[in-house]
């Protein structure tokens, strides 16, 4: 049965999602923090954020500006995911002030998701593979360009084969990777989707035990090595 309760990142969770906005003219004048909020299996039910704007000195709720850049080429080229410090290093500089912790950021994100939860796309609820008490299917939606050196960074941190070409417009599937974690297994494949206007990774995970902290871990280092390519998450959806 799927849960629809809302969790968010804890303090020992990786950072929340910063982005730098540039202007028309690619001067940077402003950051958008963003922050996905989780149902218990870890699939997302909620996207919230707020923003932070040189020219109006101020914090705002920025969730529409969030989906916006998903949808928008456009506007999605004036945003460039970066890390905390890289986002404190820039707001220093703007106002001349500390970057506000992330519960304070927090507090600027307002109330609730500007977007209703996705609708379930559980699309089998088969057995678990054998040997395992559970297997879970993901995938976490990216929007933007894998340049070359993005899948290249990837396929050494991965130590992942390419095994498609990525020239070739009909290959869809760039190379999968398998890891074993103290019993449980995982594997996720790169993947083209959407006619390569966005990009997949597809994640299976074999569970062995009955914790399933380790599937949460992996599925926000995985979205941090993707928007380290200069990719923006959409959403991490649950197939099984």
């Amino acid at each position: 049965m799927t849960t629809t309760s809302v969790t968010r990142q804890t303090a020992d969770s990786p950072a929340l999602h910063y982005y730098v906005v540039h202007d028309g003219a690619g001067v940077p004048e402003g950051l958008l923090v963003e922050e996905f909020l989780l149902a218990a299996d870890y699939s997302t039910v909620g996207l919230v954020s707020g923003g932070w704007s040189r020219p109006e000195g101020r914090w705002y709720e920025a969730s529409a500006t969030s989906w916006r850049i998903r949808v928008d080429a456009v506007l999605r080229k004036r945003v460039t995911p970066v890390g905390r410090p890289a986002a404190a290093a820039l707001y220093q500089n703007l106002c001349g002030a500390d970057l506000p912790d992330e519960d304070a950021v927090r507090a600027f994100f307002g109330a609730s998701p500007a977007q209703p939860p996705p609708s379930s796309l559980r699309l089998s609820d088969s057995g678990p593979r054998p040997g395992f008490r559970e297997t879970r299917v993901y995938r976490i939606l990216f929007t933007d360009e894998l340049s070359a050196d993005g899948l290249a960074a990837l396929s050494e941190a991965w130590q992942m084969p390419i095994t498609g070409d990525p020239a070739d417009p009909e290959v869809r599937v760039l190379g999968e990777v398998r890891r074993q974690v103290s019993g449980d297994a995982f594997r996720w494949e790169l993947r083209r989707v959407a006619a390569g206007a966005a990009y997949g990774l597809d994640v299976t995970c074999d569970l062995l035990g009955e914790r399933d902290e380790a599937v949460g871990v992996l599925l926000r280092g995985l979205t941090t090595q993707m928007r380290q390519q200069g990719m923006i998450p959409v959403t991490v959806d649950r197939f099984r």
